[in-house]
């Protein structure tokens, strides 16, 4: 993660919204040059691969701000869900906004995402909780990554929460996860509408034995699985996501060592997420370094989303893997680029500036990608481009 391959007063060449040359001008192909018939002077800027957020929850209707104010003055998040807020507020919100409103949410957001540099997103529902309103979030995904400047990539999340009309039901909580497996699920994938399966895997929340069952039946009908898992406790989801070939493990504040190992052991991506920390305002981060250091494939990712993570820059994200868990500025941008292509399965196609890759790069007002971090508090992109094509 720390051995980039950097390219002093270099030109990179671009055909068919493909990287078709990266390097010194002088080496270009004489036949690859002759069918240059545009230059674009960017002036010393530096280019960096284009940002891949592989966690938000971009869907979603109705702010949470009252909360957040809530929490400056001492209330714990669990105290603003008991009152009916956390995501049971964004539920209710979400539920009442019709398609076409998420539609213009979601294209809202992708903008200001583009504009700090993401080039694609994944995007996860769980804010319908419910076989229509799960539809309808991944309805307006569908429909919003036409328009979009970023790529959307769609997961599954109805086992985000129970519904709030039965949370408090044993009976209801047991009802809801037969829903999932059985209506809301197989809906999806009749209508290709995500290709990952997600699950909160959570005290209080999904169990692992509910989370095993509702990723092992998102896989039969050909949904790949993610999990939420070991954000508030160790309920050992790291394991069991790494034992689920899942292509990430996300949150993981309170990882345990054994589940370092096993995700060390894997090919199931940590995919960190520090600004809900930072949000939160915990002291509490995932352990960056532990998980680097055993050999974890570690990404990052904003958890864009109205109540714990309020944020769609991906720069952001770096300084606080970089100030907050210990990464280095090289380790932070890989995971920040390819490690997040590598977790949302198309690391072959985006992820670095390499020949033969779709053209998906940023341009920085800035001597380095140092600057990245160094340069804290401003936006330093200056134009993102996605498929050889600026937005």
């Amino acid at each position: 993660m720390r051995e980039l391959a950097v390219y002093e007063n270099a030109v990179i060449v671009i055909r068919d919204g493909r990287f078709a040359f990266v390097g010194r001008e002088s080496d270009i192909d004489a036949n690859l040059l002759s069918t240059i018939d545009e230059d674009f002077d960017v002036r010393g800027a530096t280019a960096v691969p284009g940002f891949i957020d592989s966690h938000t929850h971009l869907p979603f209707a109705g702010y949470r701000e009252t909360e957040f104010n809530r929490r400056l003055q001492g209330e714990t998040y669990e105290q603003i869900a008991a009152s009916g807020g956390g995501i049971a507020s964004t539920v209710h919100a979400t539920r009442a906004a019709s398609q076409e409103d998420l539609v213009d949410n979601i294209l809202g957001r992708t903008r200001t995402m583009a504009r700090y540099g993401t080039t694609t997103a994944e995007a996860k529902s769980g804010y319908g909780l419910s076989v229509e309103g799960e539809l309808k979030q991944l309805r307006a995904i569908r429909d919003a990554n036409g328009r979009s400047p970023v790529r959307l990539i769609p997961t599954c999340l109805a086992a985000h929460d129970f519904p709030p009309e039965g949370r408090n039901s044993a009976t209801a909580r047991r009802g809801y996860v037969s829903t999932v497996i059985g209506e809301i699920l197989p809906a999806v994938a009749e209508e290709k509408l995500a290709i990952f399966c997600d699950v909160f895997v959570e005290r209080g929340v999904f169990t692992n034995e509910e989370g095993d069952a509702v990723l092992r039946a998102g896989a039969a009908l050909g949904l790949i699985p993610r999990m939420h898992a070991d954000e508030l406790s160790d309920t050992g989801g790291a394991a069991l996501a790494a034992s689920l070939g899942c292509a990430s493990a996300d949150h993981l504040m309170q990882i345990s060592d054994s589940g370092i190992a096993a995700l060390a052991a894997s090919n199931t991506a940590a995919n960190l997420l520090p600004a809900t920390s930072f949000f939160l305002m915990s002291d509490r981060y995932a352990p960056a370094r532990q998980l680097i250091d055993a050999g974890a494939l570690v990404s990052l990712s904003t958890d864009c989303n109205p109540g714990t993570s309020m944020t769609e820059s991906m720069p952001m994200v770096m300084q606080l893997a970089t100030l907050q868990m210990k990464m280095t500025v090289e380790e932070s941008l890989t995971a920040a680029t390819l490690n997040g292509a590598h977790s949302l399965n198309i690391a072959k196609e985006t992820g670095s500036i390499e020949v033969g890759k779709r053209a998906d790069l940023v341009l920085l007002d800035a001597p380095n990608y140092l600057h990245l971090v160094y340069h804290f508090g401003v936006n330093l992109v200056t134009r993102t481009m996605r498929g050889g094509a600026w937005v």
